[in-house]
């Protein structure tokens, strides 16, 4: 898809170019044979999740470099497509999934149609569906693809939204009713004479880690499976080289770069192995790492998450059999020490300014300051805070009844400014959370509990517990250690109670933790272990709605986490 205004002239590549580059010969015999093969260009993106302004913090920052924000990113695609109309037109941009879903406020407030405009506008022609894009049920989906104004909120900021320039695919999202797919399965774009597929697919296990409601009347399928189904669609209509887009994925060693493959593991491992050798290039997401690998034959990539990252996919065809010859892949940040793209910049501002209205809208009432300032705990500010137990409340009230939870874990990073005593806007409210991370509720057993509360210890940081929390810290315990932070004794054993019950280490427990520490953020890699996740709202949707429920809110005691006797009087 050609979008006018965007193939721009390139600008110098050399801030472009990352350390490696993977190439993954698919049919080296006919490399040699025949007629000039054809080059064909994809731009790979996954993972946006809204990010139109540059993401901040350790979020807006890759291989060592501050990276995305829409108006760099639509430069760089412009850049990597090419100067000239050949290049361009040999150039396919298409992305794996959750572009919107767990979206700042500046997309979020307009249920991700900026983000959808943005990513028309940069020349976005293919994208799979992830588990995000199921955020708000199969029905807006299909609003975000087709147009039409929100049926609730109408068209919020005030100008018509007509759907997505580039088209999702959703090979394996069936309507449970019928057995069709939700959307188109697949795509054909012919690039100087020879035909590429494209198959688009979220990961089977959507139903697990989406609300219930956004997933009605849908049926999820095997991704190997409707990979292979649809790859043999595609080879009769004389279709031979396929890629596919899927959101799933994988990650690899901590020392891995960007275009590493280190110890690689995970989900598309397996699915990349039960992938018919038809198949040529996987495009994969959902994790968030970034990561350029060979399995079984495939090109499989991953492009981090937020836009800060492109992968930049070359592929060699056959001119008279259509077969991929050659597939390298290159991971690209998305610097931004390029020229801002004048039309991103203008969309930014227009969303920014109907953004006032919302911004400015009163969510509740706090009876008193409510800070993040921590409590002394052994000489240090790592204990509670009266905002952190609240935002804690907040998490455990959006999930005790739906979910089972019996406590929440909040962690400190996450909580980045103060409110003051009065009313309290949702631009106020957004500023205290400003990530946008999912509540995920998980099982523990109780020594899994013991010890995530050790491994705070370890890493210097105390989780706010939700006031159904309750345990006592022994000042004259041992810490474990990075390796083994369970080996630790800070946590007096048998002191440990969720809801009032005491918990033990045979026993099973349902807590709630945000997205971030579920994935060991932190360094709280005890909860990893965390088993039957479900992923609820947005933590900020938990916070506004605990807030509008909860007026005026006090500051809660500090009394959660008590010291043995032995403690000195701070």
């Amino acid at each position: 898809m050609s979008v006018p205004g965007m193939r721009r002239a390139a600008i110098g590549l050399t801030a472009l170019a990352a350390a490696a580059l993977s190439t993954v010969a698919v049919n080296p015999s006919q490399a040699e044979a025949g007629p000039k093969p054809v080059d064909v260009k994809l731009l790979a993106l996954n993972d946006f999740h809204g990010n139109l302004e540059p993401p901040t913090g350790s979020s807006g920052t890759i291989a060592g470099q501050p990276a995305g924000g829409a108006e760099y990113l639509a430069t760089q695609l412009a850049a990597l497509r090419g100067a000239t109309e050949e290049e361009q037109e040999r150039t396919i941009t298409v992305a794996a999934g959750d572009l919107i879903g767990a979206s700042p406020l500046l997309s979020a407030a307009f249920h991700d149609e900026p983000t959808i405009e943005s990513l028309t506008m940069a020349g976005l022609d293919f994208a799979s569906v992830g588990n995000h894009e199921f955020d708000e049920g199969a029905d807006e989906l299909l609003r975000i693809q087709n147009g039409g104004c929100h049926p609730v909120d109408g068209c919020a900021d005030g100008t018509p939204y007509t759907g997505a320039g580039f088209q999702y695919l959703s090979a394996n999202a069936f309507k449970t009713a019928t057995g069709q797919p939700l959307l188109p399965p697949y795509a054909v774009k012919k690039v100087d004479g020879v035909k590429v597929g494209f198959i688009g697919m979220t990961l089977e296990g959507t139903p697990q880690i989406v609300s219930q409601e956004g997933v009605a009347g849908l049926t999820f399928s095997d991704e190997a499976e409707t990979a292979n189904k649809y790859a043999r669609i595609l080879r009769s209509q004389g279709v031979q080289s396929i890629v596919v887009l899927l959101h799933e994925g994988g990650q690899q060693e901590a020392t891995g770069g960007i275009n590493d493959c280190k110890g690689f593991t995970g989900p598309i491992v397996d699915i990349a192995n039960r992938m018919d050798p038809s198949i040529d290039v996987v495009v994969s997401g959902h994790t968030h790492q970034a990561y350029n690998c060979e399995i079984n034959g495939k090109l499989v990539t991953s492009a981090s998450s937020f836009g800060r990252l492109v992968t930049d996919i070359d592929l060699q065809i056959d001119r008279k059999t259509g077969d991929v010859l050659t597939a390298k892949a290159n991971n690209v940040v998305v610097t931004r020490d390029v020229t801002k793209d004048a039309a991103q910049t203008e969309l930014i501002t227009r969303y920014k300014t109907a953004l006032g209205p919302v911004a400015t809208k009163v969510v509740g009432e706090t009876a008193e300051p409510l800070n993040r300032v921590q409590e002394t705990l052994f000489g240090t500010a790592k204990g509670e805070s009266p905002l952190g137990n609240v935002i804690a409340d907040a998490q455990f009230a959006a999930t005790d009844n739906e979910q089972g939870a019996l406590g929440a874990f909040m962690n400190p990073g996450g909580v980045r400014a103060d409110l003051d005593a009065g009313q309290v806007t949702y631009e106020e409210a957004f500023t205290v959370q400003p990530f946008a991370n999912n509540l995920v509720t998980l099982d523990l057993t109780g020594a899994q509990l013991y010890c995530v509360l050790e491994q705070q210890f370890v890493v210097g940081r105390t989780l706010y517990p939700s006031s159904t929390v309750r345990y006592t810290v022994d000042v004259n315990g041992t810490t474990g250690t990075t390796a083994d932070p369970c080996a630790g004794t800070r946590v007096v054993r048998g002191s440990l109670t969720l809801g009032g019950v005491t918990v033990t280490d045979a026993g099973t427990y349902r807590v709630t933790v945000n997205n971030f520490l579920a994935g060991g953020g932190d360094g709280f890699t005890a909860l990893k272990s965390g088993t039957n996740q479900v992923t609820g709202m947005i933590d900020l949707d938990a916070f506004v709605a605990y807030l509008t429920a909860s007026s005026p809110v006090s500051a809660p005691a500090l009394d959660r986490i008590r010291t043995t006797a032995e403690v000195p009087a701070a």
